[in-house]
Parts: structure tokens; C-alpha cells; sequence
């Protein structure tokens, strides 16, 4: 692979140390979730950082597809994702990742078919492919009762 650009987080402290960024435009407080046996707090955590990561990805990947088949998408668009960590049988930790595409308005075919192009082409989806579950929800006027 020829790299086109490279980002660079370095952490200390691990889930309850801090991230920075090499150009220092993200520097962050991370703590481990009450429920994972954490103090929690206001600080964010690694799953955060990837769902927020993988929903603005997809997006730009959804964006790019719409565009090239001169398809609008609706202005009020978002992506949702959840991540979970969890554990596998053999009993190591795992993620599962769903991701909630909301196209309000948009027909219910055209919509799909969009989001699975973006689903192919999206960088963190092919990085997670056959690795994660990543399931794919979307929610249009005809799904949403509007």
C-alpha cells in the first residue's frame, strides 16, 4: 500500500492516561467505563474514539459514492455508530460495531444501494472486514415513519 497521509496518536497511560496527537490538534483525558470496572468520568475511551472515527469515515465514503452517481443525499444525513467490546467465547476481547445510517427522505432502494457501495469502498470497513461484526442499519422516511 502507498500511504497518502499518515495520523499519529501516541497514549500514556494506557485507558486511563491521555492521547495526543503528533500534531497536536487532538489531546484527550481517556478513562475506562464504570461498567468495564473504570472510575469513568468526563474523559473519552478507545471505543468512543473509534466509532466517532468509523462514522465520519463511512460518511465521506457514502458522500463519494452519492456523487459519483449524481445521487443527492439529504442534508440532514448522519451516521450513528455503536461499538461494543465484549468478549468471545475463547475468552478473549473483541468489538462488534453497528452502524446507523439515517437518510431521511431518501428512497429506501436507492439508499441501500448506496450504502453498501460506501460499505466497499470506506477504509475502516475494508479494515474490519471478516475481523468484526459490523452491522449496517438504515433508516429512511419509509423506515422511520416519516
Amino acid at each position: 500500500m502507498k500511504a497518502l497521509y499518515t495520523a499519529q496518536a501516541t497514549v500514556e497511560g494506557g485507558r486511563d492516561g491521555t492521547v495526543r496527537t503528533r500534531d497536536g490538534k487532538l489531546h484527550l483525558q481517556l478513562s475506562t467505563p464504570k461498567v468495564l470496572g473504570g472510575k469513568g468520568g468526563e474523559a473519552t475511551n478507545p471505543e468512543e474514539l473509534f466509532a466517532a472515527g468509523y462514522a465520519a469515515c463511512f460518511q465521506s465514503a457514502l458522500q463519494l459514492v452519492a456523487f459519483k452517481q449524481k445521487t443527492p443525499l439529504p442534508s440532514n444525513g448522519s451516521i450513528t455508530a455503536s461499538v461494543d467490546l465484549g468478549k468471545l467465547d475463547s475468552g478473549i476481547f473483541n468489538l462488534a460495531v453497528e452502524l446507523q445510517i439515517h437518510l431521511p427522505g431518501m428512497d429506501q432502494q436507492v439508499a441501500q444501494e448506496l450504502l453498501e457501495k460506501a460499505h466497499q469502498i470506506c477504509p475502516y470497513s475494508n479494515a474490519t472486514r471478516g475481523n468484526i461484526e459490523v452491522k449496517l442499519t438504515l433508516q429512511t422516511a419509509e423506515t422511520v415513519g416519516i
